[in-house]
């Protein structure tokens, strides 16, 4: 195992969505990337092979990180290629869509939302912090919704809800607990960004009319990505424990059920 001499960002969830335009943007800011999939691997190969093309370093690593002997290991896969973790962007988080009340939920559905969104979480973190304390400034960015700092009452979405809220507590304290360590937290609320907006560069959307956000356009995946990448830069470590909104000013919170 040799020391990689560029700073190195694990990303889970790569393979697709948001996640996938975080590890692009961090990539072309001359990150050594540590590419996730649990099980899209031919997006997830395609957008390493890209990369590769341009020049870029990026490897590819699966692991179901809902379960926490496959996160552990696959950040020592990450240490073993690289020999350092200089960020970890979690874009893991399953959504059901479907507008359900709680109690209409199966329990599989809850324990999804739960392991998904807030377990996974909890155990990447857990594996990464010996590496992100060792660099002396390690990055952790986490995903929520929009107002989720105030644990809002979010009708047919309770199961998610409670997992991304639970996760705001996590960043706060953790933030506390690793400053001494030059460890900063944060947490990244997008908007409503769905279907291949999560995959579009800014560019692609201006201009585009949205009446339903207040900015007027609706958001891209590069929206969200320039927030992490700024985040994990050296010298942004005065910025922790915050719950940043990349919404366009958009609340998609409905105060009653629609279910």
């Amino acid at each position: 195992m040799q020391l990689n001499e560029k700073p190195v960002a694990l990303v889970t969830g790569s393979s697709g969505g948001l996640g996938r335009m975080a590890a692009e943007v961090l990539a072309e800011a001359g990150w050594s990337l540590a590419a996730h999939f649990r099980n899209h691997r031919e997006p997830a190969r395609e957008m390493v092979d890209q990369l590769a093309a341009e020049g870029r370093q990026a490897h590819l690593f699966q692991a179901d990180v809902s379960r926490r002997d496959e996160a552990l290991q696959l950040v020592r896969d990450v240490e073993d290629r690289f020999g350092r973790l200089d960020a970890l962007i979690h874009a893991v988080g399953p959504f059901i869509r479907e507008r359900r009340r709680f109690a209409d939920y199966d329990l599989d559905d809850v324990d999804e939302m739960v392991d998904g969104n807030l377990k996974s979480a909890l155990y990447m973190v857990h594996a990464g912090l010996p590496l992100l304390r060792r660099v002396g400034c390690g990055r952790i960015i986490l995903f929520g919704f929009g107002r989720a700092g105030e644990a809002p009452a979010w009708p047919d979405r309770a199961a998610y809800a409670a997992a991304k809220t639970g996760l705001v507590s996590f960043v706060k304290t953790l933030s506390v607990e690793e400053a001494p360590f030059g460890v900063t937290v944060n947490m990244v609320c997008p908007g409503d960004i769905v279907g291949e907006n999560k995959l579009k560069r800014i560019v692609e959307v201006e201009g585009v009319e949205d009446e339903e956000t207040p900015l007027g356009r609706p958001g891209s995946g590069e929206d969200v990505a320039r927030v992490i990448r700024f985040l994990c830069e050296r010298k942004s470590d005065f910025v922790t424990g915050n719950i940043i909104h990349v919404t366009g000013g958009l609340d998609v919170i409905h105060p009653t059920s629609k279910a």
